[in-house]
C-alpha cells in the first residue's frame, strides 16, 4: 500500500530505510494503515488494460493486505507479493483465500531477502519508490527492481506527485525530475502521467503513474 516502505539498503551509512521500515511495521501493529482501501487501484487496472499487458510473472513490492495482488491473480497473472509486515501478509492471505485467488504472499525485505521466484516480467509498487528521500536511495531502489526483472521487463510505479502538494498528511511528494534521475540508468520511461491515488479521502492525493521498461 502507498506510503509504506519495505526495504533496507545494505550500506555502511546510517540507515534511514530501516527506520521507515520499522515505522510502517508499527503502523500495521497499531492498526493505522490509511493506504489500505480494500480494492485495487484503478491506475493499475487502467495500465494493464490500456497497455495490453498479458498474463505473466509479477512481483508486487509492498503488497500490504493484498488487494492489488488479488486482482492481478484474478486476471491470471502469476503474482508474488512481498511486504515487511507479517500482519499485512496474514491479512492478504485471508483476503485471497476468501475469494479463491491464487497468490504467493511472502513476508520479507525487498532489498536483503532472496526472492526465489525472480526473474519477473512485471513489477508493481504503489508508493514504495517515493518513500526514499535521497537520489542515491531511489537510484538503488531502481537498480534492485531492474535486477529482479527479466529482459525488457516492465515496472509500474505509483508515486506521490509534487505538482499539487496536499494540505494534510499524505504520501511523500516527488517531482518528475526525481523520478527520471533515479530510473534513467536502468529503465526507459514508456509513460509518465499525472493522476491520483485511488483513495477513501474526498480529495485523493495526486500521483505520478510511471511505466518503465528495463534497459537491455
Amino acid at each position: 500500500g502507498f506510503n509504506t516502505i519495505y526495504c533496507t539498503l545494505n550500506t555502511n551509512m546510517k540507515n534511514p530505510q530501516q527506520h521507515v521500515s520499522n515505522r510502517f511495521k508499527g503502523h500495521y501493529q497499531e492498526g493505522y494503515f490509511p493506504w489500505d482501501i480494500r480494492r485495487p487501484d484503478f491506475n493499475l487496472i487502467k495500465t494493464i488494460k490500456e497497455k495490453g499487458i498479458n498474463s505473466c510473472k509479477v512481483l508486487e513490492i509492498g503488497c500490504g493486505t493484498g488487494d492489488n495482488a488479488i486482482w492481478l491473480a484474478q486476471q491470471n497473472f502469476q503474482i508474488t507479493g512481498i511486504d515487511v509486515s507479517e500482519i499485512a501478509i496474514t491479512e492478504a492471505r485471508i483476503r485471497a483465500s476468501k475469494v479463491g485467488a491464487k497468490c504467493n504472499f511472502i513476508t520479507g525485505n525487498f532489498f536483503l531477502d532472496e526472492i526465489k521466484e525472480a526473474p519477473f516480467e512485471f513489477v508493481f509498487d504503489r508508493g514504495c519508490f517515493h518513500s526514499f528521500d535521497s537520489d542515491e536511495e531511489r537510484k538503488a531502489y531502481a537498480q534492485k527492481v531492474s535486477s529482479l526483472l527479466g529482459k525488457e521487463g516492465l515496472w509500474l510505479s505509483l508515486i506521490g506527485c509534487a505538482d499539487k502538494p496536499h494540505n494534510e498528511s499524505g504520501p511523500p511528494l516527488r517531482t518528475a525530475k526525481d523520478i527520471v534521475m533515479a530510473v534513467e540508468p536502468y529503465f526507459m520511461i514508456l509513460s509518465l502521467t499525472a493522476s491520483y491515488f485511488f483513495s477513501n479521502k474526498p480529495e485523493p492525493p495526486m500521483a505520478w503513474i510511471c511505466l518503465m521498461q528495463k534497459r537491455k
